[in-house]
């Protein structure tokens, strides 16, 4: 599967699945837009409680949009390592001076991985790793949260409702618990909007005494101060 962009951008002429001009998955100036980018603090508005200081590449707007959804739901595998590269300049910003740290990726419902036929988030993560070590900084994954409840779909939720939805919804792998504790652990995800599914993976964590130090996402929806303060 890894090739079939590929092979389709050879073959049968593709198109940019940022800004949809004929070509190459990722065309230049949406790489550019990529590596252009500068991180800030993306607090949701009204900001839930319990959610440790998220950090965002840009809105979740335009061709950033468009792309982060042609790897999710449309399984453009060859954009995995471009947002992974996004997402390690994210997570440098969330860390500060710091040159090491855990990067926990939010997991999905297993139904909904099978549904994509792929695992999106992981598979950036991964490549936000791999991206990060390049650059001398210790990150590892890690995989400590699963989810253990059923929420329904989010979509068309209010914040209140949103985060009423997710109460309970992750938790702890037993052999993480001890491995995390007293250690950077950032969380990741690809957008932040209300922050509620943030918040409360970083109450699974904290619950099992793993301090949060901060959230790092790719894009980050209009829901927060004007001033991304």
């Amino acid at each position: 599967m890894r090739g079939w962009d590929g092979f389709a951008d050879l073959v049968l002429g593709g198109r940019c699945a940022g800004c949809g001009r004929p070509g190459v998955t990722l065309c230049g100036g949406c790489r550019r837009l990529l590596t252009g980018t500068t991180p800030f603090r993306a607090w949701p508005d009204p900001s839930p409680p319990g959610l440790a200081p998220p950090t965002a590449a840009a809105p979740y707007a335009g061709e950033l949009r468009s792309l982060i959804l042609a790897h999710k739901e449309h399984a453009r595998y060859a954009l995995a390592r471009p947002l992974g590269r996004l997402l390690a300049d994210v997570v440098r910003a969330a860390l500060g001076d710091r040159r090491a740290a855990w990067v926990c990726p939010v997991p999905s419902p297993r139904a909904t991985v099978r549904r994509r036929g792929h695992d999106p988030l992981r598979r950036i993560t991964k490549a936000a790793v791999r991206s990060l070590r390049r650059q001398g900084i210790d990150a590892r994954t890690a995989d400590a949260l699963r989810v253990v409840g059923r929420p329904d779909d989010q979509a068309g939720l209010s914040a209140e409702r949103r985060t009423a939805n997710l109460d309970g919804v992750f938790g702890v792998r037993s052999r993480w618990a001890e491995t995390l504790i007293d250690q950077p652990v950032l969380l990741v995800d690809d957008v932040i909007t209300t922050g509620s599914t943030l918040s409360e993976a970083c109450r699974a964590l904290e619950s099992r005494g793993i301090r949060v130090l901060g959230c790092a996402v790719l894009a980050a929806t209009a829901r927060r101060h004007p001033s991304g303060s």
